[in-house]
């Protein structure tokens, strides 16, 4: 099992100032090389039209920027409109709009400083490599331009929800190994022994964002202790909340090197937090079946990516929060989500806010039905138990029996093909 812990990541922010600094080293350094080791090299372009092309490239270029931070500034925006404020964050990290900013304030600041070498003093010249670095620039921003235009094709539903369940498929390969593989098995337990100490969350609320697992683990065998999470990835600590346990008898551990094993941050993250993405697939899915919006199709769409997310949960080995030493013995214990979680999770919300829709009850008796039919034995009887409930939810909300028979049909695209025979209530 893979468990990638990042101590850092590149903010949004940094991209574009790399792009400044760079722009601004080599407008300084690369001319006034040029004058001294290869003075020949100059360009054939007069000193007024080399001043009048670095103006203009320098002002289009503060205009264009100000269209990429409304296109941002508009796309993050309708994300969280239309879809969930939870996919605002990954919208603006897109790599292609902190690039495109770099880009474009890159070739800005190029621009100025190429112009303090042209006619440097009274010689009449403009250097080549000035020209020839403004002209990179300028195709180089006119591609990352229509890269940045194409993201807006991302705005459409059906490639959000892709978005967001590719997140969720890569972190299910890479947490959670194959359904055949044994669990864990320990030769002690941590309730026979001690509580030895507490780690206590101080500051301002933070979300646990990840978890050194290896650096538990080490820390745990070196002192011959057991510690176990008391919260679990993706929840939220509060003053004075209780992050983990250490049980054993001796010296408690530096409370410095367990929190550097804990990664906070304002947000919560696809990193090791498999519910993450099906948490952002429900929110799509309830905010389509509010009376606002009212588009159970989108709904449909968001259930699609559910199932697809459920057979690969349903087929891996879901215990894994038991991690011991070579010896076997029990090192670290952490909370992970169940078979039942994933499903309450999944299935909860929208059964609930779509419960008068036939289109998406018809599509969740589907998926249930087709998550039985295809997946193995043990996870077949809490499938069966929403099997039970969904049908319940049908009787309950369509008092018309004609209406009701519509409902309790199974049907993958909601109204498209009845798969089944009707189930009478």
């Amino acid at each position: 099992m893979a468990l990638n812990f990042r101590n850092s990541h590149v903010t949004a922010w940094r991209i574009p100032l790399s792009y400044a600094a760079g722009a601004l080293i080599v407008g300084f350094t690369v001319p006034r090389l040029a004058y001294s080791i290869l003075p020949g090299y100059v360009s054939t372009i007069s000193v007024n039209a080399a001043i009048g092309i670095y103006s203009a490239v320098a002002s289009g270029m503060i205009a264009l920027t100000g269209i990429v931070f409304s296109l941002t500034f508009v796309m993050v925006q309708f994300s969280a409109t239309a879809y969930s404020p939870r996919l605002v964050l990954w919208i603006a990290r897109d790599p292609v709009m902190s690039h495109s900013m770099g880009v474009f304030t890159a070739t800005f600041l190029y621009a100025l400083a190429a112009l303090a070498w042209v006619d440097r003093g009274g010689s009449g010249r403009v250097p080549l490599s000035g020209t020839v670095f403004v002209i990179v620039l300028l195709i180089v921003s006119v591609i990352m331009f229509i890269f940045l235009t194409q993201r807006v094709g991302m705005l459409q539903v059906n490639r959000m929800l892709i978005f967001t369940a590719d997140q969720g498929r890569k972190i299910i390969e890479n947490l959670y190994p194959p359904l055949d593989t044994p669990p864990s098995q320990a030769l002690a337990e941590i309730a026979q022994s001690p509580c030895l100490q507490t780690l206590l969350h101080h500051g301002q609320p933070r979300i646990i964002q990840e978890v050194d697992i290896p650096a538990l683990v080490q820390i745990a065998t070196r002192n011959g202790y057991a510690i176990e999470l008391v919260v679990s990835v993706g929840d939220a600590a509060v003053e004075a909340t209780p992050i983990l346990r250490v049980f054993g008898v001796g010296t408690p551990v530096p409370e410095d090197s367990l929190r550097a094993a804990i990664r906070l941050g304002g947000e919560r993250t696809f990193q090791q937090d498999p519910k993450y993405a099906i948490r952002l697939l429900v929110d799509i899915a309830i905010k389509a079946l509010s009376p606002a919006i009212n588009d159970p199709t989108t709904a449909v769409q968001a259930l699609d990516q559910i199932e697809d997310l459920l057979i690969r949960l349903g087929r891996r080995r879901l215990e894994i929060g038991s991690f011991c030493d070579a010896a076997r013995n029990l090192r670290l214990l952490i909370g992970f989500p169940t078979w039942d979680d994933f499903l309450s999770l999944a299935f909860d919300e929208i059964r609930f806010y779509g419960a008068t829709s036939i289109q998406v009850m018809r599509r969740m008796k589907a998926l249930v039905n087709g998550l039985i039919s295809i997946l193995p034995e043990e996870r077949q009887p809490v499938l069966r138990h929403w099997q039970e409930r969904l049908q319940l939810t049908v009787a309950r909300s369509f008092p018309d029996q004609e209406d009701k028979l519509e409902a309790s049909a199974e049907d993958r695209q909601g109204l498209g093909s009845t798969r089944r025979r009707m189930e009478r209530s």
